[in-house]
């Protein structure tokens, strides 16, 4: 028997850029146990400020409460505890889904949050995955460990669902709640059990699909769709530049007919993108197809950052300017712009390229952590308020499209290049863009 949802306590296990914003929702309405393991992350959220910049610290500190709430209750109580987690009747599971240096799937983060939850699997709960993964984990992979550790029959005892994520990092405008979120069950009564719980808080309204594994692929396929389109205009804009085009005017133009996709090229990274169709591509190739499209598209796309550090190359070696001891200066190191978030930052191969012709590269970022920065990709970064001054490097790479620099006063020079990744700044003012 499930429990009402107006009489359920929830459990979100993550709290990152995907469970946090979802936590902060429910807990407008329902009582909400947020668990994480990084315990400065639930220190930070006691204290009312979040890192990731996704919520208002006002906003935070309205829900966060210094208990658990109990049943009835609202708030959010953010704890490393997993025993606070005994009394929930709801398990939201949005954990990251990374791949490994050899972009396969890595599914120890939901194998064990399922480990964890299964301590206190009670009969009538209900678990329910938002992380990106292929089509079968949540059923294949995820259940057997909540039966296992349990000791309690999946769809007997227990249920399950997935509502695949939607969070776009750094978006004020499509948060949340106003974007339309599918929804899924292992029993037709819980699927509509899951759609009415997130009916509860998504304003933008609900997709039911008919199965757990119809919405694991209608996600992974999202972000695969934008990758290939990414990688059709960075091949564009590769091409382009060798007939002396301008790859922007020719989208400008082209996206006048009413029906023409508006992608522009760059860097694709972050955790979404850059990782999600190689999640399809290996299921793909676990049941004996070889994905052509998908996995030509990611080859493309990944090879932008080199591409990009080979075009500054070119034009310095145009203009003569020393390659071996130069300084060049990279703008922006998040994946994407107006958002602390490094992860599968693709600038980092920008960043590498450059260094293995022994160049001085520099990289500020004022919206980056500069430890974070440090820990993940081993280098040091600048950041703050004050930009360095751009005339002291013989490049400058603006490779992130941050407000703060839209509006940099940068001129065309014989003892300098400029190369805009983004396309934001006045073409006449650069030596090239993509």
């Amino acid at each position: 028997m499930l429990t009402p949802i107006q009489d359920s306590k929830i459990a979100i296990i993550g709290l990152g850029y995907v469970g946090l914003p979802l936590a902060v929702e429910f807990a407008k309405k329902f009582p909400v146990v947020g668990f994480d393991i990084d315990r400065k992350r639930i220190a930070d959220l006691h204290s009312g400020k979040d890192h990731t910049l996704e919520i208002e610290d006002e906003l935070l500190q309205s829900v966060v409460t210094v208990n658990a709430p109990e049943n009835g209750e609202k708030g959010l109580y953010p704890t490393f505890e997993s025993d606070f987690l005994s009394d929930c009747q709801i398990f939201i599971v949005t954990v990251p889904t990374p791949t490994d240096k050899y972009n396969r799937p890595v599914l120890t983060p939901m194998l064990k949050a399922s480990e964890n939850i299964g301590k206190y699997l009670k009969k009538g709960d209900v678990v329910i995955y938002e992380s990106t993964v292929y089509p079968g984990v949540t059923e294949d992979e995820c259940v057997p460990v909540l039966e296992k550790v349990s000791g309690l029959k999946f769809n007997q005892d227990f249920f399950a669902g997935y509502s695949p994520e939607r969070i776009n990092p750094g978006d004020k405008e499509h948060t949340v709640s106003k974007i339309l979120k599918v929804t899924s069950g292992s029993t037709p009564e819980v699927a509509e059990y899951v759609d009415q719980l997130y009916r509860q808080v998504i304003t933008a309204g609900t997709h039911k699909a008919s199965s757990i594994k119809v919405a694991e692929a209608a996600k992974v396929i999202e972000n695969s769709q934008r990758d290939i389109n990414i990688a059709f205009v960075n091949e564009l804009s590769k091409i382009f530049n060798l007939l002396g085009i301008d790859t922007h005017e020719v989208l400008e133009a082209a996206g006048t007919k009413w029906n023409f996709l508006k992608f522009k090229p760059g860097l694709v990274g972050g955790h979404c993108i850059g990782v999600d169709p190689f999640y399809l591509a290996q299921k793909a190739q676990e049941v004996g197809y070889h994905p052509e499209i998908i996995l030509a598209g990611r080859r493309l796309n990944d090879s932008m950052g080199k591409h990009v550090a080979t075009e500054v190359i070119k034009l310095m070696m145009r203009k003569d300017l020393k390659v071996i001891d130069s300084k060049v200066l990279i703008l922006g190191f998040t994946f994407k712009e107006d958002c602390p978030d490094v992860r599968n930052t693709r600038v980092i191969d920008i960043y590498n390229e450059l260094k293995s012709y022994d160049m001085d590269v520099d990289v500020y970022d004022p919206w980056a952590n500069p430890a974070e920065v440090s820990h993940e990709y081993g280098i040091d970064i600048k950041s703050g308020d004050q930009a360095p001054s751009l005339e002291s490097y013989s490049a400058v790479i603006l490779a992130v499209a941050h407000k703060q620099f839209k509006t940099l006063q940068i001129q065309k020079s014989p003892k300098q290049v400029v190369f805009d990744v983004k396309g934001i700044l006045d073409k006449t003012k650069v030596d090239s863009r993509l």
